[in-house]
Order: structure tokens, then C-alpha cells, then sequence
């Protein structure tokens, strides 16, 4: 599974909000440690406050802070939030051959099963596995 820059940019921002929780942290910080502009991030975030994932304060002293719960929040549940994650054909397209069909199930069951994996692992357990630097 290829995931999107901002997936991406959104997967590194929760976990720098969620290694220090109650603490607001600014855009441009985790921006400048990924080498990303403060602008495009602050677009990822803008979908992440949304989904109720990070909370923004405004004003001198204002950023991001993490809001959801790390022990429940998994890293499929914020790639969902950039990907969709059911588009692709169906593997019984009645155009198809039997090897595409075969293939799109195959394919379809890889799918899944990064899906299971991806739900199954939460942001405490990622911050466990990768400890902030």
C-alpha cells in the first residue's frame, strides 16, 4: 500500500502531537523536522482537527495537541481520513478475464489483510515502537 504525502504528513503529525500530550505544538515545527511547509501541513491538520484527531488553539503560543485517545486510535483510522480505501474494481467484473479476476481477489485479500494490520495497531503502541527523538 502506497500511502499519499499527506497520509503521510498526517501519520508523523500524530504521533509528534501524541508524544506530548497536552502540550501544543506548532505547525511550523513538525513542518521544518519533516521538511514540509508550514502551509501544506497546516492543510493535513486542518482535516485532522476535524476528524476530532488534534485540537488547534489560535494566537501567540497557540499549535496543534493531540485529543484523541492512543491507546484506541489506530493508524488506519487517520489514514482513513486521507485515503479511500474501497476504491478499485471489483475482482467478479463480468469484462474481465479469469486471470484479472483471479488477480483483483488476490489482490482484494492483500488489501485486507493490510487493512486488519493497519487497524490493529494503535498510535500508544507506535510511540512504544518509535519513542520521539
Amino acid at each position: 500500500m502506497k500511502l499519499q504525502k499527506n497520509t503521510q504528513l498526517a501519520l508523523y503529525s500524530v504521533l509528534e502531537f501524541a508524544a506530548r500530550p497536552g502540550e501544543l505544538v506548532s505547525a511550523a515545527e513538525v513542518a521544518g523536522k519533516y521538511g514540509e511547509s508550514a502551509h501544506h501541513l497546516a492543510k493535513v491538520l486542518s482535516d485532522l482537527t476535524r476528524a476530532g484527531i488534534v485540537e488547534s488553539v489560535r494566537g501567540v503560543g497557540g499549535g496543534y495537541r493531540f485529543v484523541a485517545n492512543a491507546r484506541r486510535l489506530t493508524l488506519l483510522d487517520v489514514i482513513r481520513v486521507f485515503e479511500d480505501l474501497d476504491a478499485g474494481p471489483a475482482a467478479t467484473d463480468t469484462g474481465a478475464t479469469p486471470a484479472e479476476r483471479a488477480l483483483r481477489q488476490v489482490l482484494a485479500e492483500i488489501d485486507q489483510m493490510t487493512g486488519a494490520t493497519l487497524g490493529s495497531i494503535t498510535i500508544a503502541t507506535m510511540l512504544r515502537m518509535a519513542p520521539p527523538a
